[in-house]
C-alpha cells in the first residue's frame, strides 16, 4: 500500500515521505479499513516534530482520526464487510496510523458512520469530538448550567459547546475575532467574548449578573489559570484538557477558600471511551477545519506541514 511516513523526527518537509508499505491484515477481533480521509491533529504533528517524546518505533505512519470503508475483517468480527466508518486513536499505542490507503485497528475503534456525512467530516470527529464529550462529561453539565469554554472556533470546542448545549446548558465562549465568533455561534454559543477587545472578568460578570460561570472547559490552564477568580463563582468546576508549559501559577488560596474543583485530563482511551453513545446530533455541524485527503496513491503531505 501507499503511506506517508517517517524515520526520523524534524519539520515535515524535511522528514515525511510517501511510498510503498505492507498492507495490514486483520487479527483476531480487529477490521481493515480502506482509507478515504486522514485527519491530522496537534498531537500528529508534535510527535513527527519531536516536541513531546522520542520515536517509538523505527518508522511512524502519523495520524490518528480517519474514514473509509471496512473491506476485510478477521476472526471474531461479523457482517462489517462493506460498511462506511469513521475510525479514533488509530496511532495510539501503535505505529501505523490513517496516513495512508489501508489500517488495521480494534472493531470498537471503527464506527458506523452516517450515509450522510462525508468522508472528510467523519475524519474530524476521532480525537476532537471524543475528547469534548469527555470534558463535557466531567464538567457534570445540566440544565441551567452556565459553562464557559475558552476558544468557541477550535476543533474540540466546536463540539463542546455543541454537547453542552444538548444537556441545557448556557454556553458562553471566547473568540479572538467576527470570524470565529460566527463560528462558535454556528456551533450554538450563547455568548462570544473577545478577548482580545474585552475585558475578560468583567464581561462574565455582567453576563452572569455577577456570580459567575459554574463550569470553564479549558484549553490552556497555564495562560488562563490566573483569571479565575473574576469568572467563576464558588463551587464551580474547571475542566482542563490542554496547556502550554509544563507548569502553571494558580491562585490556589482563592480555589480553596471558593471550593473550586479542578479535573484534569489527557487524551482518550480506547478502554474508558464509548463512541457509539455520541449524540448524533453532532453530525450536524461539522468543525471548520477540513480533513487531510489521503485518497488512493494521492497523499496530500502537505497539509501536515501545518504547525511545523
Amino acid at each position: 500500500m501507499q503511506a506517508a511516513f517517517y524515520v526520523k523526527q524534524g519539520p515535515a518537509r524535511e522528514v515525511l515521505q510517501v511510498g510503498e508499505q505492507p498492507t495490514p491484515e486483520p487479527g483476531p477481533g480487529e477490521v481493515r479499513v480502506h482509507l478515504k480521509t486522514s485527519g491530522a491533529n496537534p498531537s500528529d504533528w508534535k510527535s513527527r516534530s519531536g516536541r513531546t517524546a522520542p520515536m517509538s518505533t523505527p518508522l511512524i505512519i502519523p495520524h490518528s482520526d480517519g474514514a473509509g470503508d471496512i473491506d476485510r475483517v478477521g476472526p471474531g468480527v461479523t457482517n462489517r464487510i462493506g460498511e462506511r466508518v469513521w475510525v479514533w486513536n488509530g496511532q495510539w499505542r501503535r505505529p501505523h496510523g490513517t496516513a495512508a490507503e489501508y489500517i488495521v485497528l480494534p472493531s470498537a475503534q471503527a464506527v458506523t458512520l452516517p450515509e450522510h456525512i462525508g468522508y472528510a467530516e467523519g475524519a474530524c470527529f476521532g480525537i476532537p469530538a471524543l475528547t469534548a464529550l469527555q470534558a463535557v462529561r466531567l464538567a457534570e453539565l445540566r440544565p441551567a448550567s452556565t459553562v464557559m469554554i475558552v476558544g468557541g472556533a477550535g476543533s474540540v470546542t466546536h463540539y463542546a459547546i455543541q454537547f453542552a448545549k444538548m444537556r441545557g446548558a448556557r454556553v458562553i465562549t471566547t473568540v479572538s475575532g467576527p470570524e470565529k465568533a460566527t463560528h462558535a455561534r454556528k456551533a450554538g454559543a450563547d455568548e462570544m467574548i473577545n478577548y482580545r477587545t474585552e475585558n475578560l472578568g468583567q464581561r462574565v460578570k455582567a453576563l452572569t449578573d455577577g456570580h459567575g460561570v459554574d463550569a470553564v472547559i479549558e484549553l490552556d490552564l497555564s495562560t488562563n489559570g490566573k483569571d479565575y477568580p473574576n469568572i467563576l463563582r464558588p463551587h464551580a468546576t474547571v475542566v482542563v484538557y490542554g496547556m502550554s508549559s509544563n507548569e502553571s501559577t494558580l491562585p490556589t488560596l482563592w480555589l480553596m477558600r471558593n471550593s473550586i474543583t479542578l479535573r484534569l485530563f489527557s487524551g482518550v482511551r480506547p478502554q474508558c471511551c464509548r463512541p457509539r453513545d455520541l449524540p448524533c446530533r453532532a453530525w450536524s455541524a461539522p468543525p471548520k477545519q477540513p480533513a487531510d485527503p489521503y485518497s488512493g496513491t494521492t497523499l496530500a503531505v502537505e497539509r501536515h506541514c501545518l504547525g511545523t
